[in-house]
């Protein structure tokens, strides 16, 4: 018997609405429909939205801002160093660190099979990339891609600074 695609959820705001979850992996689709259970459907989610006075700059800038305070504390409590670049992408370099870093984390530790050492091994390893395009160019990786992306990084940082090894 095939697993169902197609669920028909009945949201926070009581609309009820019939939701495609076939590019979601089979054993996902029954917590993400009890999660948009949780939610507003789209159309009233963003009536909300627009009806707080924000519209969708505002309220874009207001989630990149919690964001960065987030990616903030995250990086002061695990001793992360600060990044380099031009000023106007260090902030978004900051959130996609954060970003990766936490997904990774979940992929291979908490979800995976990784003991705490390994992880610590790798964590260091993310400490030494510090240019924040690097950090940025990797937005789109999968948290369980970060060891061998960092494993690349080391190559080419060692490639440019011996270029004749």
């Amino acid at each position: 018997m095939a697993i169902r695609t197609t669920w028909n959820i009945t949201h926070r705001c009581e609309h009820e609405i019939s939701h495609d979850l076939s590019h979601r992996p089979a054993d996902r689709r029954a917590g993400f429909a009890r999660w948009l259970a949780e939610r507003d459907c789209t159309d009233c989610w963003k009536a909300t939205r627009d009806q707080d006075g924000a519209g969708k700059s505002e309220w874009l800038a207001a989630k990149r801002a919690e964001e960065q305070q987030a990616a903030l504390a995250w990086a002061e409590q695990f001793d992360m160093p600060p990044l380099d670049g031009p000023e106007t992408v260090l902030d978004w370099g900051q959130r996609c660190r954060h970003q990766l870093v936490t997904a990774a984390y979940t992929a291979l530790v908490t979800e995976g099979i990784w003991e705490e050492a390994e992880w610590a091994a790798l964590e260091e390893k993310a400490r030494t990339v510090t240019r924040a395009g690097w950090w940025i160019d990797q937005r789109d990786a999968e948290g369980a891609d970060l060891p061998e992306l960092l494993d690349a990084a080391g190559e080419a940082d060692f490639k440019t600074e011996n270029p004749f090894r």
